[in-house]
């Protein structure tokens, strides 16, 4: 037997620790049906946290983020039907007697923050990757926007270049689609200036190409219009820019401007639509697109008048390109370009001249006719006039002139006889 003091000693040591009321062999014994339906409740969400993660793995090949996202959903759910498991299992099954309960507690506590914080992380990366997502959709969008922009951009463009169709009956002026343009006698004036100088600029290489393939300039000329006296041989160069604009200004007064368009209804509105569509507009660029629109078929049909086979044919060797226009094309050769500038021209004023209420008349001046400063303008400035009281005669309609309400745009006129102040 101990002593009492030492008896003593051992039930105090023995009150000051904690003793379980009840083991945890003890409280399962107690209750096995419970335990069992409990484990069989682990297996079963561990069979179903299995087949969620098969099937988050199988989401990702091929890759298929909707599935991915609801996969990944389940696998969450599952592991939260596990945690709720696990603290059911501790509130109904308290830990057993150990030396220091409280270190025990805190490192399970530690070590289920650490798993907590485990899948904070995951779902944080998860998390960065939608972001990284959106904003690789974002930008899609805004490649999207930009691609759309460029569509409504050109489809606009077609828009416009519907009011150089056959179709021109549909065709009217849009206030907030050009900028805005008072229909004057001076915007009138400017374009004929325009004209003019178109005409005289394709002259330049038409004759370059006649002296390249060996020409007789002087018989051209003449041919062109015969017994003209010309004060300057350099003169004759009148000839053929009368001969280009008589081409080209041959249908003027007529709306259709001698084309062939069937059932054509036109009206003032709709030809200065078109004038304000092709005005900024390259003209092989908006032929590309409509090759066969009016304006299409009047740069074909004046370039057939104005450049004569035996032209091309000296000046290229061939016909082709000549066949290609008959052919309904346009080829983007320097010369042909070079006429399309100058049929641009002649086409705006013409769409421009219709467009007055009342429309512009075109009024030309014959050869033979007396010069009058009220309806010509010699082209040539420092002439000597003849002390005899003759007046000059005309010799050549360079260009023709307009009347325009109550006022006169000169014709330009090259006058046969002159002499010129050196």
């Amino acid at each position: 037997m101990l002593p009492t003091g030492a008896r003593d000693t051992q039930l105090r040591e023995s009150n000051n620790q904690k003793v379980h009321p009840q083991p945890m062999e003890e409280a399962m014994n107690q209750n096995p049906e419970a335990v069992e339906a409990l484990i069989s409740k682990v297996f079963t969400n561990i069979s179903s946290l299995k087949s969620a993660y098969i099937q988050l793995q199988a989401a990702h090949t091929p890759y298929d983020p909707e599935k991915i996202q609801a996969a990944d959903k389940l696998v969450i759910s599952e592991l939260k039907n596990l945690s709720e498991l696990k603290h059911f299992y501790r509130e109904n099954n308290p830990s057993p007697v150990c030396a220091s309960p409280q270190d025990s507690r805190l490192a399970a506590e530690i070590q289920e923050q650490q798993i907590l914080l485990k899948t904070y992380g995951v779902m944080v990366k998860k998390f960065q990757s939608e972001i990284q997502n959106k904003d690789s959709e974002i930008l899609q969008l805004q490649q999207h926007i930009e691609e759309a922009k460029q569509k409504q951009a050109k489809l606009e463009k077609n828009l416009k270049l519907r009011g150089m169709s056959t179709k021109e009956s549909e065709g009217s002026a849009d206030e907030n689609g050009f900028p805005p343009v008072d229909l004057t006698s001076d915007l009138f004036t400017s374009v004929v200036e325009a004209a003019y100088k178109a005409i005289h600029d394709f002259s330049k290489p038409l004759i370059n190409m006649m002296k390249a393939a060996g020409w007789d300039l002087d018989a051209a000329a003449n041919s062109i219009e015969p017994n003209v006296v010309y004060a300057k041989r350099a003169h004759k160069k009148y000839a053929f820019e009368s001969h280009i604009c008589q081409r080209m200004f041959s249908g003027f007064q007529q709306e259709s401007f001698s084309l062939n368009l069937d059932n054509l209804t036109v009206t003032k509105e709709s030809f200065f639509h078109q004038f304000l569509t092709l005005r900024d507009m390259d003209p092989l660029d908006m032929l590309g697109q409509n090759p066969d629109s009016v304006f299409g078929r009047f740069c074909r049909s004046k370039y057939l008048v104005v450049v004569h086979p035996k032209m091309e044919t000296s000046f290229f060797g061939n016909l082709d390109q000549r066949n290609y226009v008959m052919g309904g094309g346009h080829p983007r050769t320097p010369f042909y370009q070079a006429f399309l500038k100058l049929a641009k021209s002649i086409w705006l004023l013409h769409r421009l001249a219709h467009s007055f209420d009342p429309r512009v008349e075109v009024f030309q001046v014959k050869r033979g006719s007396e010069f009058s400063e009220v309806y010509m303008d010699s082209v040539v400035k420092n002439l000597i006039m003849d002390e005899s009281d003759q007046k000059p005669k005309v010799g050549l309609m360079v260009m023709p002139g307009f009347w325009i309400g109550g006022s006169v745009i000169q014709s330009r006129v090259y006058l046969s006889g002159m002499k010129v102040a050196e």
